[in-house]
């Protein structure tokens, strides 16, 4: 995705005015009075608000176009919100407005059907969440969060967990400047242990190729479905070897399969 481009859905980004806080009070003011005019030209200059949070989302393949278009969305519901009485800066009570917007776009449009019933649950959850934060000072429970709700804890679990984002097991989630460290590297395989697994896929001669080492390492995760760190811990190298290793060893058995 690419938020540095000038033209964003028609709005040239290069242009985009910027006011200073006194100004932006009282064009506020004028709002509120009804100066309709004033909204336009308050909403133009805090689109780059929306613009550095739609950086936040960079790394989710969404049309920026679009992400940005729901970004206005929340800018325009933090103006209608916005309480003047406060002592609070409109971009501190915006930013997490616009955040809000975006990460509720993309959960309705996630490619990972959620039912209604299950995101209202996790939205009420969420809400809940937030103002026992505010009272309290410190994060509640599920268990509370549940009691708030009059609703059983599993359910509130199920809830919550159905809105998260999907992790690839690709993902990388270490790398020392050698082959990275995967999701999937962490994943131990508790159903993987057929005996006759290595026949039928056809690499019993591939593993008589490898040195022992990479066969025990081979054999420890893939057919007595060990972590990387499991397999580090029992031959005593690093996590980092055993990848290292792995890789070579599967690129190694290629030749001869």
């Amino acid at each position: 995705m690419i938020v540095n481009k000038v033209e964003i859905c028609g709005v040239n980004t290069a242009k985009l005015p910027v006011l200073k806080e006194r100004e932006m009070k009282e064009l506020l003011v004028r709002m509120k009075n009804g100066e309709e005019e004033c909204r336009e030209i308050f909403i133009k200059s805090n689109l780059r608000l929306v613009l550095s949070v739609i950086q936040r989302f960079n790394n989710r393949g969404e049309n920026v176009d679009d992400l940005f278009q729901v970004g206005c969305i929340g800018l325009m519901k933090a103006i209608d919100n916005f309480d003047l009485t406060q002592n609070v800066k409109f971009s501190t009570y915006a930013v997490p407005m616009i955040i809000g917007e975006i990460r509720r776009y993309l959960r309705d449009n996630n490619s990972i059907r959620v039912s209604r019933s299950l995101r209202d649950i996790a939205y009420r959850a969420l809400v809940v969440r937030d103002k026992l934060v505010n009272d309290n000072n410190k994060e509640p429970t599920i268990s509370q969060i549940a009691k708030e709700l009059n609703l059983p804890r599993e359910e509130v679990v199920f809830a919550l967990d159905a809105i998260q984002d999907p992790v690839s097991l690709f993902e990388p989630i270490y790398h020392d400047g050698g082959d990275a460290i995967y999701v999937m590297d962490q994943i131990s395989d508790t159903k993987n242990q057929d005996d006759s697994w290595l026949e039928n896929i056809s690499i019993k001669e591939g593993m008589k190729k490898l040195n022992p080492r990479e066969k025990l390492i081979l054999t420890l995760r893939f057919f007595n479905g060990r972590t990387q760190m499991e397999v580090a811990e029992e031959i005593g190298i690093s996590q980092a070897q055993v990848s290292r290793l792995e890789k070579t060893a599967l690129r190694h058995m290629k030749k001869y399969i």
